[in-house]
This record gives structure tokens, C-alpha cells and sequence, in this order.
């Protein structure tokens, strides 16, 4: 059920994009425990100009590589989110050659009746979705 929105610089190829969002899927599968086919991803390219990342006064230096990861998910416990966010940057060095430095992640929590499947159902509510 989490929704992973993922804004990147123009340039990748379709392999290195279905890296990151495999990489992310893992990631989210074991640090969240959700299912395996529970997956909805969606992918924006900008041109570079369109993507301002700064550092925060954190000292990092930002690449074209950048990934702004936004998450929408149900709440999850604090312990949950560290995971997630360690998995992520592991699973990017892996398996992408991303810089965790070039990771930035957002997670903006919902709840049940926030989410429609199709149909024009709540299937959280309905009980068809557990």
C-alpha cells in the first residue's frame, strides 16, 4: 500500500530506473513488512534546472543522481522509518552506485479511508484489504 513517488534528473536509462525502484521495493517490503505485491510506484523526470536539492547545512554534495523519494504510507512506528531509510541507502550503494548523499526521503502518513483501489471503493473500510 505505500505509495513511492520518486522525482529524478532526466538522464537514466530504463535499466537504472527499474534498479532504484526494485532496490526501493525491497527495501520498503522488509523494513514495512507489507507484501510483495503490494507495489505502486510511480517515476517523474526533471530537467536539471527543475530539481533543486539542497543540503540543509548538512555539508552534502548533491549529484545529478539525486533521488527525492516521497513516500505516502499508512503510519508507521519510528523503528520502522530508520529501517526503511537504512535499507533504502544499502540497497542504492548495492545495487545502483547512488551516493547515500543523493537520497532524500519523505514520508507522509494517511490512513485507511485514504485509499480507493478501483472501483470506487474504500477496500480498506469494506474489508476486502486487510
Amino acid at each position: 500500500m505505500p505509495l513511492l513517488k520518486f522525482d529524478l534528473i532526466q538522464g537514466r536509462s530504463k535499466d537504472e530506473i527499474r534498479s532504484l525502484l526494485d532496490a526501493a521495493h525491497d527495501a520498503m517490503v522488509e523494513a514495512f513488512q507489507v507484501p510483495e505485491s503490494d507495489r505502486y510506484q510511480v517515476v517523474t523526470q526533471h530537467q536539471p534546472e527543475e530539481l533543486i536539492i539542497e543540503d540543509t547545512g548538512l555539508g552534502y554534495s548533491r549529484s545529478e543522481q539525486v533521488v527525492l523519494l516521497t513516500v505516502v504510507s499508512r503510519a508507521r512506528p519510528q523503528e520502522q522509518k530508520i529501517k526503511f531509510y537504512s535499507l533504502l541507502a544499502e540497497n542504492f550503494e548495492k545495487r545502483c552506485k547512488l551516493s547515500s548523499k543523493d537520497l532524500i526521503v519523505s514520508i507522509t502518513e494517511n490512513t485507511d479511508c485514504d485509499w480507493s483501489f478501483g472501483g470506487g471503493r474504500a477496500q480498506f473500510i469494506t474489508g476486502e484489504l486487510k
